[in-house]
């Protein structure tokens, strides 16, 4: 098992819930990217959990509307795994310069 496979479970997100389901409707309404969003969540995870943020941005280069978007997240460890780390949607805001 190499260190990939190892850490693969520590970020987690709730695909069947009410607040991931408003997260994919957020994103394909402001996204103008031709990659689906479930090839994308793990990366957006792991790039939030290594900056220590709980957003990730949507820059106005790939957005629909020419304008950065941030996709707010609450991040939460798990009770019985403190390794474990789960994000929960909130909301999204965008940025205009």
């Amino acid at each position: 098992m190499n260190q990939l496979e190892f850490r693969r479970n520590e970020l987690q997100m709730d695909y069947f819930s009410e607040s991931y389901q408003r997260f994919e409707v957020d994103f394909y309404r402001y996204s103008a990217l031709n990659t689906p969003l479930t090839f994308l969540t793990d990366d957006i995870m792991r790039s939030m959990a290594k900056s220590q943020q709980p957003y990730f941005k949507l820059n106005k280069e790939n957005a629909r509307d020419n304008r950065d978007h941030y996709f707010l997240f609450n991040v939460e460890t798990i009770d019985n795994n403190k390794l474990i780390k789960k994000f929960t949607y909130l909301k999204t805001v965008y940025y205009i310069k």
